[in-house]
């Protein structure tokens, strides 16, 4: 059994956990990984590892960063 990388992924398709784990395992403790997960790569080109915050992609079947704010300058 090889360990695969999985991330759950809530009702917007944001990522709230990623774990490595079989798939064997996950299927045998359905209690454990409740709700959606996707697999994730990390060494696979034209993939992107998932982490907390990201967003999935079902039709790239990619994760997507998050985009952050932008700096704004504190009023004086």
């Amino acid at each position: 059994m090889v360990a695969q990388y999985f991330a759950q992924i809530d009702a917007n398709n944001i990522v709230t956990n990623v774990a490595v784990v079989t798939t064997e395992f996950m299927a045998a403790n359905p209690e454990r990984y409740t709700g959606t997960w996707v697999e994730t790569f990390f060494d696979t080109p034209n993939k992107t590892y998932a982490g907390m915050g990201y967003t999935y992609n079902y039709a790239t079947q990619d994760f997507n960063a998050p985009v952050p704010l932008p700096l704004v300058d504190p009023v004086e």
